[in-house]
C-alpha cells in the first residue's frame, strides 16, 4: 500500500526514474533473486516499505510469518542495497517497536526501553532489527540508511479482509457488508476503548519522500546514530470507538454497534511523538473523515484485496 503510494508520488518527479519489479518479477524472500536483481539494475536509492503486514488476529495466528518473512525481506534488500554500492535508503518501521507501557505520545528514544507488546511481539521484532541493521551499516560503512516508523496507515491499495487486515479496512469491509445484507448489528473486536492514531498513505509517502532527500545537517540535527528513526504522525489519536462510530457514518450503515470485549483490545494507547519530523517542517494534509471517505471508495471501486 504504501510502497504504491510512494511510487505514485515519486512518478511525478522528472528528475526520478523509477526501478520497479512486481511480487512476480521479484520474491524478496529470495536472496539469490534479490542480489541479482540490484546488480542487474543502476540504483541510487531504495525505499524499502515491503513487508509482511496484518492486524492483531493475524499477528496471534501467524507469528513465526511476521518475524521470519519480515527478517527475510530486510536482510536480503539492505544487504543486496550495501554490497550494489547503494548509498541512500529508507526503510518504514511501525509504531508497535515501542514498549507496551511506554509514556504518552511515544517518543523515539523509548526505543528498547521496555517489554513489547505481546500480541504483535515477532513482528516489533523484525522491524527494531530493520532500524538496527539501517544503522549498523550508517556506523560501519559509512550509508546514509534512514528509517521512518509510521502510525497506523490506511487508504488506497490495503488489504480488506475481514480478519487479517488493519482495522480501517477490516471495519470498512464490515460495515459495507452489513448495509448490503440489512445486518441490524456490527460486532467490533475488543472494548472500544484503546486509542489509535491514523495517518492516511499518501501523507506517509509524502513524509518519507520528504526524510529521504533532508540535507545531511538537517536529517543528524534531529536524531542521533543510535536513535535514528523517526516517528511519522498525524499528530492525534481517537478511540476504537470513535472510529467506529465514523465508519458506520462513511458507509451509510445505521444500524447498532457492539463491542466483543472478550477479544484482546492490544496496547490501550498507541499516540507518536512527532516533533523530530514536524521540526524538519512536514506536516499531514489529510483528516480521519476525508481519508475514510477515500478509503471505502477504494474498496467499493478499486480490486478488493485479501492478502
Amino acid at each position: 500500500m504504501v510502497g504504491s503510494a510512494i511510487a505514485r508520488q515519486l512518478s511525478s518527479c522528472s528528475d526520478v526514474e523509477l526501478i520497479l519489479a512486481s511480487r512476480d518479477e521479484l520474491d524478496l524472500e529470495n536472496q539469490n533473486a534479490v542480489t541479482t536483481f540490484f546488480a542487474s539494475n543502476d540504483i541510487d536509492e531504495v525505499y524499502l516499505a515491503a513487508a509482511k503486514v496484518g492486524g492483531i488476529h493475524a499477528n496471534n495466528t501467524y507469528p513465526a510469518d511476521f518475524i521470519y518473512l519480515n527478517l527475510l525481506i530486510e536482510t536480503n534488500i539492505i544487504g543486496a542495497a550495501h554490497n550494489s554500492g547503494v548509498q541512500k535508503l529508507l526503510f518504514l518501521g511501525s509504531s508497535c517497536i515501542y514498549p507496551r507501557a511506554v509514556a504518552q505520545p511515544m517518543r523515539e528514544d523509548a526505543l528498547l526501553t521496555g517489554v513489547l507488546e505481546s500480541t504483535n511481539e515477532p513482528y516489533a521484532i523484525a522491524k527494531i532489527a530493520g532500524i538496527k541493521l539501517c544503522e549498523s551499516f550508517n556506523r560501519q560503512y559509512g550509508r546514509d540508511y534512514r528509517s521512518v516508523m509510521p502510525t497506523n496507515l490506511y487508504g488506497p491499495g490495503d488489504n480488506y479482509h475481514p480478519e487479517n487486515s488493519h482495522v480501517i479496512p477490516a471495519l470498512l469491509r464490515r460495515f459495507h457488508e452489513a448495509k448490503v445484507s440489512g445486518a441490524s448489528e456490527v460486532v467490533v473486536w475488543g472494548s472500544g476503548k484503546p486509542y489509535r492514531e491514523f495517518l492516511f498513505v499518501d501523507d506517509m509517502a509524502a513524509a518519507s519522500i520528504h526524510v529521504m532527500n533532508l540535507d545531511d545537517a538537517t536529517y543528524k540535527a534531529n536524531t542521533n546514530e543510535m536513535c535514528s528513526h523517526i516517528n511519522v504522525g498525524y499528530g492525534s489519536d481517537v478511540t476504537i470507538r470513535e472510529l467506529a462510530t465514523e465508519i458506520a457514518k462513511t458507509v451509510g450503515f445505521t444500524g447498532e454497534i457492539a463491542f466483543d470485549a472478550s477479544k484482546p483490545d492490544g496496547t490501550m494507547r498507541k499516540l507518536m511523538d512527532s516533533e523530530r519530523l514536524f521540526a524538519t517542517g512536514w506536516r499531514p494534509s489529510v483528516d480521519l473523515k476525508t481519508g475514510l471517505a477515500i478509503a471505502y471508495d477504494d474498496f467499493i471501486n478499486g480490486e478488493t484485496r485479501e492478502a
